[in-house]
């Protein structure tokens, strides 16, 4: 470990998921601005990209996973108003704000769990993620349960955050990561907790290839991905 690097301990598998529930709600109120701020606005056209990967047809339906306040599962229905998106999340809080944020679109929400989705199989055109997966227990479960949910020849897409390989840039976005952002965070949302977990969580989670591979295993097909923002981002996707 750098000394850019934190050393916050992440919490134990046992205690992950209430861990994070809690965290969320503390965080909900000022989340999108948090999220505006760290990813310099690139978020939104992040969140455009995975809609489009998602590949829906007419009148298609898309379940958002780990939803929060719902970006991905609006984007969805501002680029077509005939998609139909589902947004579900572990955390009520994050799903009361975002209910109101697009009046003139109607996107459902429902509590539960990404690693034991209450839907059916296959009745899903696709399935999304963002920056969900370092939050639970299990990838490889998590990537399961959106491929059963989602019919054969479906999309499911995953944005998540990696670290820079580059050297120069690569200390520079460290040093902004592990100490800007918990800093900003802090000042932001009065939970600078939240926002020290969050680097620690990048630093522990797989490489784009390595989850490429966890996709595969997941019984995902014809998986690839792309890097965006100099490599701090990565999306991946797969066909069920």
């Amino acid at each position: 470990m750098s000394s850019d690097e934190p050393r916050t301990a992440l919490p134990p598998p046992t205690e992950k998921r209430s861990y994070v529930r809690r965290m969320f709600a503390d965080i909900a109120p000022r989340y999108d601005l948090m999220n505006r701020l760290m990813a310099l606005g690139r978020d939104q056209a992040w969140r455009h990209t995975v809609v489009q990967l998602c590949a829906l047809p007419p009148g298609g339906r898309l379940l958002d996973v780990a939803t929060g306040t719902g970006d991905i599962a609006y984007e969805a229905v501002r680029q077509d108003r005939s998609q139909r998106a589902v947004g579900l999340d572990l955390t009520r809080e994050m799903m009361a704000k975002g209910r109101d944020k697009h009046r003139d679109a109607s996107v459902p929400f429902v509590e539960g769990d990404a690693l034991a989705l209450p839907f059916g199989d296959g009745q899903f055109d696709a399935a999304s993620s963002g920056f969900m997966m370092r939050n639970v227990v299990d990838i490889r479960l998590a990537f399961a349960e959106q491929a059963r949910v989602v019919r054969p020849g479906g999309h499911v897409v995953c944005l998540e955050i990696t670290l820079p390989r580059a050297a120069l840039f690569g200390r520079l976005f460290r040093f902004y990561f592990f100490h800007i952002v918990p800093m900003i965070g802090r000042l932001i949302t009065g939970h600078g907790e939240a926002y020290t977990y969050l680097p620690a969580s990048a630093l522990a989670f797989p490489r784009p290839p390595e989850l490429k591979a966890i996709m595969v295993s997941a019984g995902l097909k014809e998986v690839n991905y792309r890097t965006a923002m100099l490599g701090t981002v990565a999306i991946h996707w797969g066909t069920r």
